[in-house]
């Protein structure tokens, strides 16, 4: 490999790294401090770089903290890659549910940083609803997915937007008993033991 093929290479990692720096400071200063309580410039000082680069990076100190739209279209993408895979019996919520597993077991590979995340966006609503408005370009697509499944058509059907309703509620009730106990067991359980409940959901006896 030459040095002008191996440049733009070591160039994009310092970038990633950059961004992860820069990601990483963001939120532990926030969950330290609170939202309110630290700036940007805070953030490019503790990650040692100016506030110029924090800007070629992130467009708000709250931008900062949410998941990157790089990141989250690559996970929408695994998870239609999964759905599709999955067996032609199953339901399409079943299906759903067992293609966004995988997620939680990643999650689980870094629980703090994640658990302050989620601590960062239950504390602001205003995050909350920029975090809402990120997932609706990937639960578009989700809920098409899931539309050729089952036959469905998303414009005049409730079934297909009901089963995304459901699995994003799964996983909602799941991240939120895992934030309350400080990831004393790990999301991946609880979103296991959340979607048999809601598999065949009955009082409790």
């Amino acid at each position: 490999m030459s040095s002008s093929d191996a440049t733009p290479g070591l160039r994009e990692r310092k970038k990633r790294e950059t961004h992860r720096l820069l990601a990483t400071t963001a939120i532990r200063l926030i969950d330290e401090r609170g939202l309110d309580q630290v700036t940007v410039d805070d953030i490019a000082a503790e990650a040692g770089v100016s506030t110029r680069t924090f800007f070629n990076y992130f467009a708000s100190k709250e931008d900062s903290v949410l998941i990157p739209r790089a990141d989250r279209e690559q996970s929408t993408q695994e998870v239609l890659e999964r759905f599709a895979a999955q067996p032609a019996e199953l339901g399409s919520f079943p299906a759903m549910l067992a293609s966004i597993r995988p997620m939680l077991t990643e999650i689980d590979e870094n629980p703090q940083e994640w658990l302050a995340r989620l601590r960062i966006v239950m504390a602001n609503p205003g995050l909350a609803l920029r975090a809402l408005t990120l997932d609706r370009e990937s639960n578009a697509e989700l809920v098409a997915a899931i539309a050729r499944r089952s036959g469905t058509d998303p414009a005049t059907d409730l079934f297909p937007a009901l089963v995304l309703s459901l699995v994003s509620g799964t996983l909602d009730t799941a991240f939120r008993l895992w934030s309350a106990m400080d990831g004393a067991r790990t999301s991946a359980e609880l979103f296991d033991e959340a979607a048999a409940l809601a598999t065949s959901l009955t009082d409790p006896a």
